[in-house]
């Protein structure tokens, strides 16, 4: 399981909307949680993305999928860490990786025994794989057969 604190994540990605406000907030969450979808591809199914409920719209459902994605508000919470802080301590050990350069969530991920990552770190290794994903894999032409070296030698008078 993958645990994004979503505003901490927001920042160290740069994606902001161009309004201010809670609209701009709202374009901002979203464009960070579609630029999610594609970095994590099929990681999408086992990520939790939690944002304190300070700047979550009005109407907006406490819990919500964006594409595979879960994405909480912690409405009822303090903020979003104490929300994680929960879900770490309900989740059975095992693989789980907090996504915070906030210490206080990457002490309780240790605490728990999950594994701690800081978002510039996080994002930087999953741009990474995404372009090397995306980058053409090289692949060596094919050996020329009989036929294709006489052609190449009539070609070159040879």
């Amino acid at each position: 399981m993958i645990i994004i604190d979503g505003y901490n994540l927001l920042h160290a990605s740069g994606i902001f909307g161009d309004e201010r406000g809670l609209r701009g907030f709202e374009q901002s969450r979203n464009a960070l949680l579609n630029h999610l979808l594609e970095l994590l591809g099929p990681e999408a199914d086992r990520t939790l993305v939690v944002f304190d409920a300070t700047h979550a719209p009005d109407g907006l459902p406490a819990r919500l999928m964006h594409g595979r994605m879960r994405v909480w508000f912690a409405r009822e919470y303090p903020d979003a860490d104490s929300l994680i802080e929960e879900v770490l301590e309900d989740q059975p050990a095992g693989n789980r990786v907090v996504v915070s350069s906030d210490r206080r969530l990457q002490a309780a991920a240790r605490r728990c025994r999950a594994t701690p990552v800081g978002s510039d770190e996080w994002l930087k290794g999953r741009r990474a794989a995404l372009r090397a994903a995306r980058r053409p894999q090289e692949t060596k032409p094919p050996e020329p057969g009989p036929g294709d070296v006489e052609a190449w030698k009539r070609y070159f008078g040879v």
